[in-house]
């Protein structure tokens, strides 16, 4: 007879921190050895039906089903995030933003970017892509990478669980429809963009208070002029000079830093970023009038806005336009530079799943939600706890909402939830926390320069404080909004 599921699933979350921590094992064989052990454990061999074979193809099911959901969109996305930094469409994008804002506020100018181009990118990606101008600003600006990288790190991760088409957000409203709540994408990508506003704004002031108590963390000014342009040398010598006479730093030296080089047009570079937005939107329009359905537009209209079809027809913006002055030889090194990179996502992302899976099988996370419900916990607390329950031990966001919105929709008619709200606080908590099983969470850290104790001290705590602070902000709108 198998233990008690819930015990079986902490076991496990122990053994998994235990070899992702203190051992060399890595995130992705630790999930699946933590995934094998729980169903081991809460299995009943005694029922006709059970055996240890079994128990195995729980957890590659779970593997395969999260796999065939996502990876060919992580693929895509990481191929398209290549393309977006390797031509400058990044930069140029990043170029624009700054001319908005100034250059006292490049903090914001990051975020922003990485707020844009995670929506339609994973945020692991994202985080590559910019990180690079990340450093190019600390080290002129003589910010903290703390501060300039946590800011980044938050603008992409916001959108990643908030705004679709990512495969998080994206999967939870598809799940609120399977159990009959009549959502509609568009209006849901809406909402998450007007949700994260307020989200990112919050995390700005946050992580500039971090910078402040962590300075030091600074790109040094020692360059390779190897790498660079006569042009761009220029540049940089004045603003050299500008900060050795404690000069400030005007929007204009980052304008002629990056006009140096030869980067794609702000119209190609945002159009290249948002035309798998508008296409998942305009099928999303379509799929909601009734004298269009079934007709040959409303057909390729769905096809192409499938994400995988808008993904790729951003991909080809990228290799014939973004790109066009590349050779065949260097497109393809750049894809596949770009599967290298998307392959360990790839994996931790479907290993997630494969945990989640067995959670599902064992009964573990029912068990946890009806306890839940029958402690008399306020409604709006439901999708909270179980976001951070669903999260907490998987360390795979994507998995954490899908897993997470299997158990809360089901429940959000009993619990008398707005089932956007509900579908959006689900996100929101599942965001928390980012620590050591989380692959994005490495890629900050290392990525920014910094050390696993200050990143746990900074990066850490804001993914905790961020879902709290919207958290507030969902419970109080549960209240007029039914």
């Amino acid at each position: 007879m198998g233990i008690n599921p819930v015990v079986a699933m902490l076991i496990g979350i122990v053994v998994m921190l235990v070899l992702i921590i203190f051992t060399k094992m890595h995130a992705f064989p630790s999930l699946i050895i933590s995934a094998i052990l729980i169903a081991v454990l809460a299995t009943d061999f005694s029922a006709e039906d059970a055996s240890l074979p079994g128990t195995i193809g729980t957890v590659t099911k779970g593997f395969g089903n999260t796999m065939a959901s996502i990876g060919v969109v992580i693929g895509f996305g990481c191929i398209m995030g290549i393309f977006l930094e390797r031509s400058g469409a990044a930069k140029r994008m990043a170029l624009t933003i700054l001319k908005l804002v100034g250059v006292k506020n490049c903090d914001v100018v990051l975020g922003l970017t990485g707020f844009i181009v995670s929506i339609p990118v994973f945020c692991d990606s994202g985080f590559v892509i910019l990180s690079s101008l990340a450093k190019e600003f600390s080290r002129l600006t003589k910010k903290s990478m703390v501060w300039l990288g946590g800011i980044l790190g938050m603008g992409l991760y916001i959108t990643h669980f908030m705004v679709p088409p990512t495969p998080g957000p994206l999967a939870v409203v598809s799940t609120f429809q399977e159990n009959g709540f009549d959502i509609d994408l568009g209006l849901y990508i809406i909402f998450g963009i007007l949700i994260s506003i307020p989200l990112f704004i919050f995390s700005v002031f946050l992580f500039r208070w971090f910078g402040k108590k962590f300075p030091n963390l600074i790109v040094p000014y020692d360059i390779d002029r190897s790498k660079y342009t006569e042009a761009q040398l220029t540049v940089l010598d004045r603003i050299k000079e500008k900060q050795d006479k404690n000069e400030d730093l005007v929007t204009e030296d980052f304008a002629e830093l990056l006009n140096a080089e030869t980067l794609p047009s702000a119209g190609l570079s945002f159009a290249t970023l948002l035309i798998p937005i508008v296409l998942i939107f305009c099928n999303t329009i379509v799929g909601q009038i009734g004298a269009l359905k079934g007709t040959g537009f409303a057909s390729v209209v769905q096809f192409l806005g499938q994400p995988v079809m808008a993904l790729f027809i951003s991909i080809l913006m990228g290799a014939f336009l973004l790109c066009k002055t590349y050779d065949k030889k260097t497109c393809i090194s750049m894809m596949n530079d770009a599967c290298k990179d998307a392959g360990p996502i790839v994996f931790i992302t479907a290993a997630g799943g494969a945990l989640g899976a067995v959670i599902n099988a064992t009964g573990a996370a029912q068990m946890m939600a009806d306890g839940i419900v029958a402690a008399g916990v306020p409604a709006i607390l439901v999708p909270i706890i179980i976001g951070v329950i669903m999260r907490f031990p998987q360390g795979s966001g994507t998995t954490a909402m899908v897993t997470g919105s299997a158990i809360v929709a089901p429940m959000v008619t009993a619990l008398g939830l707005n089932p956007y709200i509900a579908a959006l606080t689900l996100c929101l908590t599942t965001m928390c926390p980012s620590y050591l099983n989380d692959s994005y969470f490495h890629v900050v850290t290392n990525f920014s320069g910094m050390d696993i104790k200050t990143s746990l001290k900074t990066w850490t705590i804001g993914t905790i404080l961020v879902p709290i602070f919207g958290s507030i902000i969902f419970a109080i709108l549960s209240i007029f909004i039914h």
